[in-house]
């Protein structure tokens, strides 16, 4: 099963289902990006629209994309307003999607999915206007090499979504390597204070005016 298949099969489910990261990833989003000022958003895999409408607060306009046909269609049943347009794209493929200059580009739990981040780098500091900014949000690969991913049970049995795991230094460097730098880096934990392996890694890299 591939990515999308897996994510048309959870949208059913998704935003009913126990799942810890989807909800810790959104508390991170909304912590990381209060202070940042942005008109234009490109939000590369909205989902079921859980940061959307807490992005459009604060956007003017907001293109939000994902793979998954399904997952769209909950998104769009949740947001209406007409600051946002919905694409279903593959970001893997050439960016038709994008139609103007954006001053934030955000990823929620979307690279995990992505074997080579540098072309998707390359296509963000392209789109991205002097200045902007790029919020990343991902399970965290410490999580990642004890075995955790993207997964959810059906009638059938457990279903896994294809992954692959980035180091902390590689989300890092291929930032840097196509110009952009790093502000803010952060890492969120199931319960504050307690000694355990992160949930969740954010990064939020800006574009040098």
């Amino acid at each position: 099963m591939d990515t999308r298949q897996a994510y048309n099969l959870w949208a059913s489910q998704y935003d009913s289902n126990k799942n810890k990261t989807r909800d810790l990833e959104g508390t991170a989003l909304r912590k990381t990006l209060p202070n940042v000022t942005f008109k234009n958003c490109l939000e590369i895999g909205c989902g079921t629209g859980k940061n959307t409408e807490w992005l459009i607060k604060k956007a003017e306009q907001i293109t939000a994309i994902d793979l998954s046909d399904e997952m769209l269609a909950k998104a769009r049943e949740k947001v209406t307003s007409e600051k946002v347009r919905f694409y279903q794209a593959d970001i893997t493929k050439e960016w038709t999607f994008v139609t103007e200059a954006y001053d934030l580009v955000g990823f929620s739990l979307v690279l995990e999915h992505i074997a080579d981040l540098n072309p998707i780098f390359q296509q963000v500091a392209q789109v991205l206007t002097p200045g902007g900014y790029v919020y990343i949000g991902e399970l965290h690969p410490f999580k990642q090499y004890l075995g955790s991913k993207a997964r959810f049970d059906t009638s059938e049995g457990r279903q896994e979504v294809p992954c692959f795991t980035h180091a902390v230094s590689e989300f890092v460097q291929v930032a840097k390597n196509n110009g952009l730098t790093l502000m803010d880096l952060n890492e969120y934990f199931d319960k504050e204070g307690k000694k355990e392996i992160p949930r969740i890694l954010t990064l939020l890299l800006k574009k040098p005016v």
